[in-house]
């Protein structure tokens, strides 16, 4: 429920009044801005708390104990208070961005007017006074979040220059609130793109992160694409735009990405799977070929799009472990089960694809088959897949080497050296092992090692 357009005041939670009446018993200003006030607004629960104040940054540092130096270039230190931590920064304007993200120039001053018009969408330039929480709204703010748009304060084009990391916060707030981006903002981003390219990879991650972990990514990747930030961000999956599948699929492999990352978001799937879905058929353009009847074909696309993935994701700065799992999904969405299927061949698969990674795999193949139909995958879907693993699961003793019944200092004991033909005969005997789980013995093991001595 949003918060009443004829409403002057917020409720202002009683740990900010409390920090509130420091700044007052020195005579200062403070105010409560940026997102909690737009949350408040919005009539959700507030979490960041930011402080705007006439006070500098050594008189803030002097009222109270414990405060972290976190930006005295720009005017900002951190106080931490009663177990929370508030960022608190000096009323300023701003000049010169020449690394298209910080402002070389800082000058303070003295009303949150001159404050509040620095800042980039008018949801996020209210102010609350403190402690009361009377709002100070120039801009509009409280009307555009009724109405559900992102809107820049003044002129887009002048915020996008400012700071090149501005056109993906708009569509990430896009993404994560529901709201509607306005015509002018849109066709600003466009004409920024070279600000955008001179933000860091750390910071684009950050960003990306919170659209791929949003309700609704699709918003934030179908204006990224109309904008040109796809391709100047994410040129691989820019490439998927226009290219034209057949059979069961109904929309193009950027189309069928974004919808697939779209049910990942929507069935609450983890980021590790909603990579996997907005990523694993990049490499299509690049494997694309016409057969005989003139059909495209995509033969062996999954390990381009792993290869692919994985240079996109090391680019965006995510961590090795993430990578390695997303990629890892990529290269094994492709199976193809069957009722044919032994239960050997069940057992493979299970290596394979290892059984921490099964349920991830299921959910990127459910997401998928949305993303190829345009509508969730039939009832029981798997379901006669996940039987059959259940069954061999339940009569199999041995699904990788430490499940052997034999080690490698047993076969060190045969005479077989240690080194790589040591590991050649564990595999082999896991192999005899996922043919015929009665084998899985010490003493048919060392008999069957024998062979290889």
């Amino acid at each position: 429920m949003f918060f009443s357009l004829k409403a002057k005041k917020i409720p202002v939670p009683p740990f900010v009044q409390e920090i509130a009446a420091v700044f007052q018993e020195q005579g200062k200003q403070a105010y409560l801005v940026g997102g909690a006030v737009r949350d408040l607004v919005r009539g959700k629960a507030a979490s960041d708390w930011d402080i705007a104040t006439d006070a500098l940054t050594g008189e803030v540092s002097a009222m109270f104990r414990h405060v972290l130096p976190t930006g005295i270039k720009h005017g900002t230190v951190t106080v931490l208070y009663k177990g929370r931590a508030f960022e608190v920064t000096t009323f300023r304007t701003e000049a010169d961005y020449r690394d298209g993200r910080r402002p070389d120039t800082v000058y303070f001053t003295a009303n949150i007017e001159d404050d509040l018009a620095r800042r980039d969408f008018t949801m996020n330039a209210i102010a609350a006074t403190l402690p009361k929480g009377t709002l100070v709204d120039p801009f509009g703010g409280r009307d555009d979040i009724a109405k559900r748009v992102i809107r820049c304060v003044g002129v887009p084009e002048e915020r996008f220059s400012e700071d090149g990391l501005r056109p993906l916060r708009a569509l990430r707030f896009a993404a994560t609130l529901g709201f509607s981006l306005d015509k002018t903002l849109l066709d600003a981003i466009a004409s920024r793109l070279d600000v955008t390219a001179r933000v860091s990879w750390e910071r684009i991650h950050d960003e990306f992160e919170k659209i791929i972990m949003s309700p609704d990514p699709a918003v934030a990747l179908a204006a990224m694409k109309t904008t040109g930030l796809l391709a100047r961000i994410l040129p691989e999956l820019a490439a998927c735009v226009n290219v034209e599948q057949k059979g069961y699929h109904q929309f193009d492999v950027f189309t069928h990405s974004v919808m697939a990352c779209a049910y990942a978001a929507a069935h609450n799937m983890s980021q590790t799977v909603r990579l996997a879905a907005l990523f694993h058929d990049i490499g299509k353009p690049l494997c694309a070929r016409r057969d005989e009847q003139g059909i495209w074909t995509f033969y062996n696309h999954e390990r381009e799009s792993a290869r692919c993935t994985r240079k996109l994701l090391v680019r965006l700065r995510f961590p090795s472990a993430v990578i390695d799992d997303v990629v890892h999904l990529i290269e094994e969405h492709m199976f193809n089960y069957d009722e044919s299927w032994s239960a050997a061949a069940v057992r493979r698969f299970l290596i394979r694809v290892g059984e921490e990674h099964l349920s991830a795999l299921f959910a990127l193949r459910a997401a998928d088959s949305f993303g190829t139909a345009g509508h969730a995958p039939p009832p029981g879907f798997l379901a006669a897949f996940q039987q059959k693993i259940d069954l061999v699961r339940a009569k199999s003793s041995a699904l990788s080497l430490k499940s052997l019944a034999v080690n490698g200092r047993d076969l060190i004991a045969l005479g077989i050296p240690a080194g790589r033909r040591l590991g050649v005969v564990l595999h082999e005997l896991l192999n005899a092992v996922l043919e015929d789980p009665a084998l899985n013995t010490r003493e048919k093991l060392l008999e069957i090692a024998r062979n290889f001595v």
